[in-house]
């Protein structure tokens, strides 16, 4: 087991555990008096499966996180790491072609001269 600098109080977790698949169990009880009632409907019925599978969930909730925190599935751990991935795999993504071309590129400085312009106006009338 890992060295902590804190000792795991599994008490109140324990605890918890059981009230919540005890409170799982007697919600699903329940629901099963209220279908078998003579008003019951199929609502009730299909509550009354559902909250049995909450509390065997909370078991396992509670059993995956004692083996996660004792550090006793590291084979798990490691196949969840990132890979890198094979070649081909993604489409390409699409290339650039720069233009070459000096008239474009001096238009396209004198816009953004204009643009920084036309900003600097703008933030010197609302002062």
């Amino acid at each position: 087991m890992p060295e902590t600098t804190t000792t795991p109080r599994r008490g109140p977790l324990i605890a918890l555990v059981v009230v919540a698949f005890v409170a799982c169990l007697g919600l699903g009880w329940w629901q099963w008096e209220r279908f078998s009632a003579a008003g019951g409907t199929f609502q009730n019925l299909g509550y009354a499966f559902q909250w049995p599978l909450f509390a065997i969930f909370v078991i396992y909730a509670y059993r995956r996180f004692v083996v996660l925190e004792s550090g006793a599935a590291p084979e798990q751990v490691r196949e969840a790491e990132p890979s890198e991935l094979p070649a081909g795999l993604l489409p390409e993504r699409p290339r650039t072609h720069l233009d070459e071309d000096d008239e474009l590129f001096d238009y396209n400085t004198y816009l953004a001269r204009l643009a920084a312009q036309e900003l600097d106006e703008d933030l010197r009338s609302t002062r």
